[in-house]
């Protein structure tokens, strides 16, 4: 097993910036890459950005963040960072991160293994 445990979630105006953290108590050897999702209330888990493990050479994110968020791996330390600027109430939501296999991509929640509990992120306008 795996135990993902998210920080850094808050309220904020929007414009501003938050800086969330992922821990993972360890790694698997079909960690691929690891990923951070959102949920909105009553709206599906939507993929935001990923980055490549253990290199961090690979990242890729969300069309509707793209810009404005920077994914980040500290692979000895087993965190995955997703720092957030230029916030807007629509990137409101419970955002979540998760360790994927080879085939797991943004778009789908398949091939993602691990979560974490989310932390929650309102941006107000």
């Amino acid at each position: 097993q795996v135990q993902l445990v998210e920080s850094g979630g808050g309220s904020v105006q929007a414009g501003g910036s938050l800086r969330l953290s992922c821990a993972a108590s360890r790694y698997t050897t079909d960690t691929k890459t690891m990923g951070w999702f959102r949920q909105a209330p009553g709206k599906e888990r939507e993929g935001v950005a990923r980055v490549s493990s253990p290199g961090g050479g690979v990242k890729v994110y969300a069309d509707s963040v793209k810009g404005r968020f920077t994914i980040s791996l500290d692979y000895a330390k087993n965190t995955v960072y997703l720092q957030m600027t230029s916030l807007k109430p629509e990137d409101s939501g419970i955002y979540y991160c998760a360790t994927g296999t080879g085939g797991a991509r943004i778009a789908s929640t398949q091939n993602w293994d691990y979560w974490g509990q989310g932390t929650q992120v309102t941006v107000s306008s």
